[in-house]
């Protein structure tokens, strides 16, 4: 199978040869890990980005032509790229906080509560708002003490949802500079 390219593989996967699709896996995964170590979802682990892209991976396997001017590495790696972008950007969406931060009404606060039953309690107590207030002070003292202008304003652009090809629109500069700036400001923002 080593000897055989990617579009070899590609064909007889689709005459029905299972073991072609784990060859093209094996080939690209440490590229598709590679390329998701350069991205950042807040809140989220390395290896759901690393998932991201592996399904990107699929997806280019299943929707590649032989014969297009492209080559299969070129596809796959637009193809992985668009999946990893297309998760921060969902990652973003303000309309998914309730399904992902959501608590059953059912479930035992202890042995004797459910929580219906202290449904009219706050859900943070007055000291954890306190320190929730310090934390977002300091890392708001940190973005003013740190970073560029054209940082804070990408930043600000970037959390809003906005696309690489929006911001470039907004601030008038390249998508490189977008990439470059989000990568200082992830190495600034990281350092103690």
């Amino acid at each position: 199978m080593r000897e055989l390219s990617d579009e070899e593989l590609i064909k007889r996967y689709r005459e029905g040869d299972t073991a072609c699709l784990d060859e093209l896996i094996y080939r690209y995964k440490d590229k598709v890990r590679s390329k998701a170590r350069c991205y950042f979802l807040m809140g989220g682990e390395q290896e759901d980005l690393a998932q991201e892209g592996m399904i990107g991976l699929f997806k280019a396997i299943r929707d590649y032509q032989p014969g297009k001017s492209s080559q299969f590495k070129t596809f796959a790696n637009l193809c992985v790229s668009r999946q990893l972008a297309s998760a921060l950007k969902s990652s973003n969406r303000h309309k998914h906080i309730p399904l992902n931060s959501y608590i059953s009404f059912y479930q035992n606060l202890n042995d004797e509560l459910e929580l219906k039953d202290v449904l009219g309690a706050s859900e943070l107590s007055p000291e954890q708002i306190v320190i929730d207030k310090e934390d977002a002070d300091d890392l708001s003292a940190s973005i003013n003490a740190r970073l560029s202008s054209l940082e804070k304003r990408v930043l600000y652009k970037y959390i809003q949802g906005l696309s690489y090809e929006q911001i470039s629109k907004e601030l008038l500069i390249s998508k490189k500079t977008i990439d470059n700036a989000l990568q200082r400001i992830k190495r600034k923002l990281s350092q103690k």
